[in-house]
């Protein structure tokens, strides 16, 4: 492999998905503040609200994925007009 090719800061990384707490390691040059001990050895951690684990799309599973609340607004916002 050419020497140089990759940036500084490219090292292996745990990404981990928040909505099921699956983890994985690979690598990249995201900016992380967090460590997480995985497999043995400590990495930097980066958060996802969703992966591959979770999708729909992957999973096969039409799962509603909403983290910030937005359904529920929607639904009491709009349930006063059905009656």
């Amino acid at each position: 492999m050419k020497q140089g090719l990759h940036p500084e800061n490219y090292r292996p990384v745990v990404f981990k998905d928040m909505s099921n707490g699956d983890c994985f390691l690979s690598r990249s040059t995201a900016k992380t503040t967090e460590t997480i001990e995985f497999e043995g050895e400590t990495y930097p951690l980066y958060k996802l609200e969703i992966s591959n684990t979770s999708h729909p799309f992957y999973t096969g599973k039409s799962k509603l994925v909403d983290t910030a609340g937005r359904v529920d607004k929607f639904m009491s916002r709009y349930a006063r007009m059905k009656k």
